[in-house]
């Protein structure tokens, strides 16, 4: 279960960050409105939400989750795999070191998101992908062996992110869309199809017995409800423009 959520409030500059989603420049106004609702969200699942400022410097630095990976057990900063958001981490581990867990980093010449990383039970899946490589993944695994974990990894086709096309909901429950659903590397799962009209929708989050799921993906909420989830909608349009999702957003401990 998840006691609090860190996230980083978008700043201004946000309209001038990396997209390939060609949907146009997200409207500032409205993305601080969603990040708004997004908070709330959080702490209707019980969550102590600390909310950093934002960072003109960074315009993605409000997809806070691919700078650093929480276990229940350590700490690991990452090294993103565009450049223009490595410096996204400095004010991410300055708020990690006060935490009680063991922090590590990610090294050159590996490259880490989070939004990469998949966490079951006490195993990780690793997407290898244009934001992560393998040295980074192979950092991951020894950083996490001695605390327990194991890594495994799993090669990507199309998506930009690991949990771009799959999030796991616990009870061994995994929403899944596209090249996910033949994936040897998942085939133990109870999967949920994303159909291919709602590919968005595969980005979700548990949070304590709850699913975060975005606004206007009724087939998938209903898919999700029907599992016996409790699901919250949130319209995250302006996020969407920017490749980024509801685990985007923040850090979970």
């Amino acid at each position: 279960m998840f006691t609090c959520a860190i996230v980083k409030i978008p700043c201004k500059n946000m309209v001038n960050g990396i997209s390939h989603a060609n949907t146009g420049k997200p409207d500032y106004a409205l993305a601080v409105k969603q990040h708004q609702n997004y908070i709330r969200a959080l702490e209707t699942c019980g969550l102590e939400v600390v909310a950093l400022d934002p960072d003109d410097s960074f315009p993605d630095s409000t997809f806070i989750e691919d700078t650093c990976l929480v276990t229940g057990r350590c700490v690991v900063i990452t090294r993103p795999g565009a450049v223009s958001r490595r410096g996204e981490t400095r004010d991410v581990a300055r708020v990690m070191a006060g935490c009680d867990r063991p922090l590590a980093e990610i090294q050159a010449p590996g490259t880490l998101d989070a939004g990469d990383v998949m966490m079951v039970k006490d195993h990780f899946y690793v997407g290898l992908s244009d934001r992560t490589n393998a040295a980074g993944a192979d950092q991951l695994e020894k950083i996490l062996a001695p605390h327990g974990y194991t890594v495994s990894t799993i090669r990507l086709r199309s998506v930009l992110h690991l949990k771009t096309g799959i999030s796991y909901l616990e009870n061994n429950c995994l929403l899944a869309w596209g090249e996910f659903l033949t994936k040897p590397e998942l085939a133990g799962f109870t999967v949920l199809p994303v159909h291919d009209t709602e590919a968005y929708a595969a980005n979700c989050v548990w949070i304590n017995d709850r699913v975060l799921v975005p606004e206007g993906f009724a087939k998938t909420r209903d898919m999700i409800e029907n599992k016996g989830y409790e699901t919250i909608a949130l319209d995250v349009s302006e996020f969407r423009k920017l490749d980024g999702g509801l685990s985007c957003l923040s850090l979970r401990l």
